[in-house]
């Protein structure tokens, strides 16, 4: 008697340690779709991202320490060049504008005065229309003990100061910022790893 466990199955011509020819371009031509697709992918999302940083977006280095704590010198950020198409300029804002003295030039401050507004700086605390505005961004080492006179601020102006104040050249000493001159909002922070995040 013979075991089952004997028994080979029938093998047709040609099956036997080849595998078939078809299968084979198939495969071949499967992985090679699977390559032009992954590269179309790659390419579209490089365009994407080209379109929103020209047109949205334009990541910028922060120079010098005037906004610190909030900004840190050779620190980078994204600066949303759209978003004042849609919405006005906020007191408290962190925008990039073209220095106005030197248009070549460009700064990151922070907008404390907006236009009509009367702005005021008493021992280094701010006042705006004769009310004080808490700044709790502000640290006491980097506060400004000074006092500025009142300064009534034009029609499509704005006043703008650094957070660190001891050492900032802002508005209280060259003037109000011309809303042309407002290039964006800061609004992303991406280098360092550790300060990686939104600025709000």
């Amino acid at each position: 008697m013979h075991s089952h466990d004997d028994r080979v199955p029938a093998q047709t011509p040609g099956e036997e340690g080849s595998a078939h020819p078809r299968k084979t371009a198939a495969a071949a031509g499967s992985f090679w779709f699977d390559i032009q697709v992954w590269a179309r992918d790659i390419i579209i999302s490089i365009a994407i991202a080209v379109v929103v940083i020209v047109f949205l977006y334009q990541p910028v280095k922060v120079e010098g320490t005037s906004m610190m704590p909030w900004l840190h010198d050779q620190e980078r950020i994204f600066v949303n060049k759209f978003v004042y198409r849609f919405e006005e300029i906020r007191q408290g804002d962190i925008v990039v504008f073209r220095f106005p003295l030197d248009p070549k030039k460009s700064y990151i401050k922070r907008v404390v005065g907006l236009p009509g507004d009367e702005v005021e700086l008493i021992r280094g605390r701010l006042f705006i229309d004769g009310r004080r505005v808490d700044e709790p961004y502000i640290r006491e080492e980097f506060q400004d003990a000074s006092t500025y006179s009142a300064t009534k601020v034009p029609a499509g102006h704005y006043y703008v100061l650094g957070d660190h104040r001891n050492t900032s050249n802002d508005s209280r000493t060259w003037g109000t910022v011309p809303r042309e001159y407002i290039v964006g909002k800061a609004v992303f922070a991406y280098w360092p790893m550790d300060r990686f995040g939104v600025l709000e």
